[in-house]
């Protein structure tokens, strides 16, 4: 079924405006043949798997035809469950956020009725509701549909699986006749086609079918994770797998910008592509993705469409595609020209039935695997480096230091702990190896205890890190992203990502140092960690070429300086050395920036989260005058 973009389907500028809103470039195969006919007054039979896009299918023609200024019920769904129903209520909150006077309730078992009774007297015009409570309320007389414009009846086959045909009967017998139908379902059982004759004389059908075919050299998984934890799985496979080139897929536009945003303040190698991007814009990034000018590309499937890559090595799912024939779009732009790829799909909550839809009427091949344990990842990078180094040995390919060894033996060191000393500087510097290991508490984990069991939670580390595979803290620069090597081991600590390079050394300071720091009582953070507090001259006057701003967060949402550098970085894509010193304090944070870049980041960081708060940056002087 060929798809179309919103724009094309004769819609209103106030829904095309909430359709652009919620991110969506074009209309999936359903939504492309049903709005234009539902906009035409036909009735309707559509026949799609879960996950289609179904809600928008019936949602964007139903807030069409309501007429605001009348305040009775014109539109009503049906839905087999309270979840589906709550879900489609949402759906159509959004569609109708441009329209005035739109109104919508969803109506089911197990809620207030008093609250269903303000809904319907203050003249919700879209009813979403259950069968059952559906009847209730036209029992109670709370409920009428003499103004009925629209009928629709969503996953018609699992209601009728569930025991509510009489209901549904019921109800679409005391309808207007005149009243617009659309069913839709899965699967045709004669149950729904006796229904569909009685209660629907000459319908258009509308029949999407996946056929889509297999892709034999790519591994495909599909992992089951909670959505706020997505972020956090993604960069563990990268990192088990040492993945250094794929395409990362998600369904809006939204989602893409906030993904390249996270994974870039990371340390990853990320560059976007969606239909909001220029035509010139989006050449220079496919034409530098095919080069590997960059690890990842973080895409919709609009925007990555032509983009011809032999030797991926990973396709992400971040977000579960419409259908089986997208779906195999997508992942079978890995596994080319003979070689083999993988595929990791991520589902979260319902997404799962349409997963399974997919997988039934597309034949399929997707396993479901566990999220790997952090022992896991770490077992796979000494590997992987283990591997580097055998390799390097046999080749023998590598210059001698014996002289130097001699040295360090004959001072008394072991060989063994001459080789895990190099390690450690190889891979931690000089810092001390516990303190590359992130604590649960930093890291922001959340144990099992308070998530629900079958969505994924990240564990807390088990023990320290082994000194050989301690990482150094770096700063995220835009132009360089850390290699996938020196990563962080656990990347929900973000704060392992960007530590501003004047706080050189975490090692005890100078008396020199000592003395630079404000007379508090504070010391410096390697000293007395709990307060925070970065180095900073105690001096009035500000570095040269540097401007404090005043940042409305501080010790009381546990900021750290490296949060700040990092979202500062990630956000405005500078290089990190543009922020300089900064005095965080309980409920705020002074932050000296590169005078030059003073408008750009006021302009992109107003209304940034970071720790749940929503940032409003100003100039430190007007701002510390309100404060006082």
């Amino acid at each position: 079924m060929e798809k179309r973009k919103f724009a094309e389907l004769g819609l209103s500028t106030e829904v095309l405006k909430a359709v652009d809103k919620m991110g969506f470039e074009e209309a999936s195969p359903i939504q492309t043949a049903v709005i234009p006919l539902l906009l035409a007054g036909k009735d309707v039979i559509g026949q799609s798997a879960t996950g289609s896009g179904k809600t928008a299918a019936f949602g964007v023609p139903a807030v069409e035809k309501v007429d605001a200024k009348k305040k009775v019920v014109q539109v009503l769904i049906l839905c087999p469950t309270r979840e589906l129903a709550v879900q489609v209520a949402e759906e159509i909150a959004k569609l109708a956020a441009f329209k005035p006077g739109v109104r919508e309730v969803p109506i089911f078992g197990g809620q207030s009725y008093e609250r269903q009774f303000r809904a319907l007297e203050a003249g919700a015009q879209i009813v979403i509701g259950t069968p059952g409570r559906v009847m209730d309320h036209m029992e109670r007389g709370t409920l009428k549909l003499d103004n009925l414009k629209m009928v629709v009846l969503d996953e018609c086959d699992r209601m009728l699986d569930m025991g509510f045909r009489d209901d549904i009967e019921k109800i679409l017998s005391v309808t207007p006749s005149s009243r617009q139908s659309l069913f839709f379902s899965a699967t045709m059982p004669p149950a729904i086609q006796a229904m569909i004759n009685r209660f629907i004389p000459n319908p258009e059908w509308v029949k999407i079918a996946a056929q889509a075919q297999n892709a034999p050299k790519v591994d495909q998984v599909y992992f089951e994770v909670d959505r706020r934890y997505k972020i956090d799985v993604l960069t563990r496979l990268i990192d088990l797998h040492d993945f250094r080139y794929g395409i990362i897929f998600c369904s809006t536009k939204i989602m893409v910008d906030e993904l390249d945003e996270h994974l870039h303040a990371r340390g990853y190698m990320t560059d976007r592509l969606h239909g909001d991007i220029t035509q010139a814009q989006r050449t220079r990034v496919m034409e530098k993705f095919k080069r590997r000018g960059f690890e990842f590309l973080v895409a919709t499937d609009v925007a990555a469409r032509g983009l011809d890559v032999d030797d991926l090595e990973v396709v992400f799912n971040f977000d579960l595609p419409n259908d089986a024939e997208d779906y195999t779009h997508r992942v079978g732009r890995t596994g080319r020209a003979g070689r083999e790829g993988k595929a990791f799909t991520f589902v979260s909550g319902r997404e799962i039935y349409g997963l399974q839809n997919m997988i039934r009427y597309g034949k399929l091949k997707i396993r479901r695997e566990n999220v790997p344990s952090l022992d896991q990842v770490e077992e796979a990078r000494e590997n992987v480096f283990f591997e580097k180094v055998r390799a390097l040995l046999e080749a023998g390919t590598y210059r001698k230091q014996d002289r130097f060894i001699d040295r360090l033996m004959e001072q008394g060191y072991p060989s063994t702990d001459v080789v895990s000393a190099l390690l450690h500087m190889m891979h931690g510097g000089d810092k001390p190896p516990e303190s590359a290991a992130p604590s649960p508490a930093k890291a922001g984990l959340k144990p099992a205890a308070h998530t629900p069991a079958p969505t994924y939670v990240p564990e807390a580390p088990k023990s320290a890190v082994p000194p050989a595979f301690a990482k150094v803290a770096h700063k995220p620069k835009v132009a360089a992203p850390v290699p996938p090597a020196e990563r962080p081991l656990f990347q929900e600590n973000a704060s392992k990502v960007a530590v501003k390079a004047t706080a050189s050394s975490a090692s005890a300071p100078t008396e020199t140092e000592r003395a630079l720091f404000e007379n508090e009582g504070d010391q410096p953070a390697a000293v007395k960690p709990s307060k925070q507090k970065f180095l900073r001259p105690a001096r009035t006057g500000r570095e040269p070429g540097m401007t404090t701003l005043f940042f409305n967060v501080g010790r009381k949402q546990l900021i750290t300086p490296a949060d700040i550098v990092g979202k500062v970085a990630g956000v405005t894509r500078l290089p990190a050395n543009v922020v300089g010193a900064m005095d965080i304090h309980q409920r705020h944070t002074l932050v000296d920036v590169s005078s030059e870049h003073v408008p750009l980041i006021l302009q992109k960081m107003h209304g940034i989260r970071v720790k749940n708060i929503a940032l409003e940056p100003a100039l430190a002087t007007d701002a510390d005058r309100a404060a006082e």
